[in-house]
């Protein structure tokens, strides 16, 4: 269980530090710190970077920060490389995807990919300076620009126990691929052999998952969860995600679930969206049983405890958490690239249905609502796929190649 005030809820512009960078130095001679560098552009770097160091915490002789990098560079890189990407993905989805697929297939040494990492380069003068004030030991990176950054530094300056990756997606870009890390932390062993087959050599690949926060591998049972919340335990209930930033036609989608003849109890998480709930409040108050509307939450799992299945956007984290509660998902709203890979995934292992728009939403529920037997069958599938213990897995790895390297 993770001791309490360990870990702070994120905030950009202060770097998460467990309690052993409070113990005082001769009770820390003997500790490993670990930098876990992360990238806020979206939410789900940021939550593996804050679930590792939560399996961190646990362990008096760890020493955990987490750094968003974005609070390292100039301004006028972070609102391009954050900002730029989330208009991107929002209102010119067939641009984003035309740029990850160029990205993904781009020669390295090209002209374009050198530039690139020159400015990035530039840009990273202040968090080379933050690392080497903290000498860690390790550093895993959630993120590939900070890898991109680390992994081509002489070996002289990057740490003794190494430059790790954490992959936050169930299918692999070229991005994350980059010389001198030290090992890959990846989601599936479709994703391991692809690193194998693109040159990575086998003893770097680990297959432990996706960290999820310790909340999601010690769930409360459904009927405590439920009645927590106030809910019927007994009524079917489906869980409506859109990622943090409440992504997708939240709005359409939950009038139409409001609507069914089953009647699901409806939960529907608009993430920092305060626009999306607003307008779902009076919904709400005419459906105080059946529809319950929330913002941002740090209590996903307890959510997730209640439902049957999620109708989600496949973000790597949101795929992870909902894997590790043995949940199905309805894909909707993919973001091209990634998010779509994530997708394929889970239908290949029949975890999910997908809904290629919001309008389809509703007969893919009424699918799994009127077939209580084809829904236990994926729910098995989620559960076979699910890595609860993803952060303390590769933070396992890491201390033994800190120990093998004293």
């Amino acid at each position: 269980m993770q001791r309490s005030g360990l870990i702070a809820p994120f905030v950009p512009a202060t770097p998460t530090v467990t309690a052993a960078a409070r113990r005082p130095a001769d009770a820390r001679l003997a500790s490993k710190t670990i930098v876990v560098l992360s990238v806020s552009a979206g939410n789900g770097h940021v939550r593996a970077a804050q679930a590792l160091c939560s399996a961190g915490a646990t362990d008096p002789a760890i020493e955990m920060v987490h750094l968003d990098v974005m609070q390292f560079v100039p301004r006028a890189f972070r609102k391009v490389y954050t900002e730029l990407y989330l208009q991107l993905v929002r209102k010119f989805p067939l641009a984003w995807s035309a740029l990850y697929n160029y990205t993904d297939r781009a020669a390295t040494q090209s002209a374009g990919q050198r530039w690139r990492r020159l400015v990035e380069r530039l840009c990273m003068a202040q968090l080379r300076r933050r690392l080497a004030e903290l000498a860690p030991d390790a550093i895993i990176c959630t993120h590939f620009l900070p890898a991109e950054m680390l992994g081509r530094l002489p070996a002289a300056e990057r740490p003794a126990g190494g430059v790790w990756v954490q992959i936050t997606d169930y299918g692999l870009h070229s991005m994350w691929l980059q010389p001198g890390v030290s090992g890959y932390f990846v989601g599936s062993d479709e994703l391991a052999w692809q690193l194998r087959q693109r040159g990575v050599a086998a003893h770097q690949v680990h297959v432990t998952g996706i960290p999820v926060m310790p909340a999601f591998s010690d769930p409360p049972g459904r009927v405590q969860a439920a009645a927590s919340l106030g809910l019927d335990p007994l009524r079917p209930t489906v869980l409506l995600m859109g990622g943090g930033h409440g992504h997708g036609d939240l709005f359409r989608i939950t009038s139409d679930l409001i609507a069914l003849e089953q009647q699901p109890t409806v939960l529907v998480a608009t993430g920092n969206n305060a626009g999306l709930r607003a307008a779902l409040t009076p919904l709400a108050s005419a459906h105080p049983i059946r529809l319950r509307v929330l913002g941002y939450t740090n209590q996903m799992a307890l959510l997730m405890a209640c439902a049957d299945f999620v109708v989600s956007k496949p973000g790597g984290l949101t795929t992870a958490e909902c894997l590790a509660m043995g949940l199905p998902m309805i894909a909707v709203d993919s973001i091209p690239g990634q998010e779509e890979r994530n997708a394929d995934y889970l239908l290949e292992h029949g975890a999910a249905l997908k809904a290629a728009t919001a309008c389809k939403v509703e007969y893919r529920v009424r699918q799994l609502l009127c077939d209580p037997a084809r829904l236990a069958a994926m729910q098995q599938a989620a559960r076979a796929l699910g890595q609860a213990h993803a952060g303390r897995d590769a933070l396992r790895i890491v201390c033994h190649a800190l120990d093998m390297a004293a």
